[in-house]
């Protein structure tokens, strides 16, 4: 098969389209006849040397697929190893394909539902009536979060860029903060009478994290889920103690397998229903051919998107290697 390998870390250039061996499923693994994948921060990372795929995991980026088993059509979460033509994956982290959604584009769901329902629901708990800030409102995590949380009965305020506000309101959006040239915090402070938000979902890290605690609502959760401003700031402890809050830090990519079998058990409970009904739908910016996975990368590192940007393969387009 062919995939995308990375022979030296570096900047977009470093990722090549080769081939290389097929994969082997262990036991309880079975292969997928990958039809597309997505770009994700962790993809970036991994190219630039600074995010190495957990052991026994493909070398190859990609951290979700849609494709096919045995002709039926599937898409799955993975560890690594997405940006080729098969991958082999846990029976347990594979889902069917949602209702009503393009098979292509269900490549940027796995990894973007779990990580927003395994946040949202299992660790902050968020709930009706409840308010919610996502950071980066433009990105995948960011447009799913939006839908999902208005699914809950949450109010919802974003961080993004101004020209993306419009597609934000549209998704369910009630407030939209452009980073750039706002404060954050007294823009959630306005919008909820001086409350705060109940639940702040961050991509942003050190950076961020004082002035986050000071957008906290009384009781409120943060939950850090990147670190794109910066592993390292210093916590204002009597602050949170006054807000009774609590910060998480997670990452799902390095779960265990057991964790991950059963977020991806829930968003197929919990998630997928709403989405076959059109409450959540993808946000795909748009599709490239995997061999163009360079263009990609530049395309998301930029931050001009809105959604997913999707890598898709030879056998899905028709196209030579």
């Amino acid at each position: 098969m062919y995939a995308i390998t990375i022979p030296r870390p570096g900047g977009p250039e470093a990722l090549v389209w080769a081939e290389v061996p097929d994969p082997r499923p262990g036991d309880g693994e079975i292969l997928i006849d990958v039809s597309a994948s997505a770009v994700n921060r962790a993809d970036i990372l991994q190219r630039q040397g600074h995010y190495d795929p957990p052991p026994g995991a493909p070398m190859y980026p990609g951290l979700e697929v849609s494709g096919h088993v045995d002709g039926e059509p599937v898409c799955a979460l993975l560890a690594g190893g997405g940006y080729a033509e098969k991958v082999a994956v846990a029976r347990g982290l594979v889902l069917p394909v949602p209702e009503g959604v393009d098979p292509i584009d269900a490549a940027g769901l796995p990894e973007v539902a779990c990580t927003v329902w395994s946040n949202l629901v299992w660790v902050a708990g968020l709930g009706e009536g409840e308010t919610v800030l996502v950071h980066g409102g433009g990105s995948g995590i960011g447009t799913f979060a939006i839908q999902f949380a208005r699914a809950l009965g949450a109010r919802v305020i974003v961080t993004a860029r101004r020209a993306k506000h419009e597609r934000l309101r549209d998704l369910g959006a009630e407030v939209t903060v452009d980073y750039t040239e706002q404060d954050f915090v007294a823009a959630v402070c306005a919008a909820t009478g001086g409350r705060g938000a109940d639940v702040i979902l961050d991509i942003m890290g050190g950076s961020y994290l004082g002035r986050n605690v000071d957008a906290l609502a009384p009781d409120g959760r943060l939950v850090v889920i990147g670190m794109q401003g910066g592993r390292k700031a210093e916590l204002n402890l009597g602050a949170l103690l006054g807000k009774r809050g609590r910060v998480a830090a997670t990452a799902l990519r390095s779960r265990p397998l057991a964790q991950k079998v059963e977020i991806v058990r829930g968003v197929r409970e919990q998630v997928w229903p709403l989405i076959a009904r059109g409450a959540i739908r993808p946000v795909i910016d748009r599709r490239l051919p995997m061999a163009e996975a360079a263009q990609a990368h530049r395309l998301v590192e930029a931050s001009d998107h809105v959604g997913k940007v999707l890598l898709v393969a030879p056998s899905a387009t028709g196209n030579a290697r």
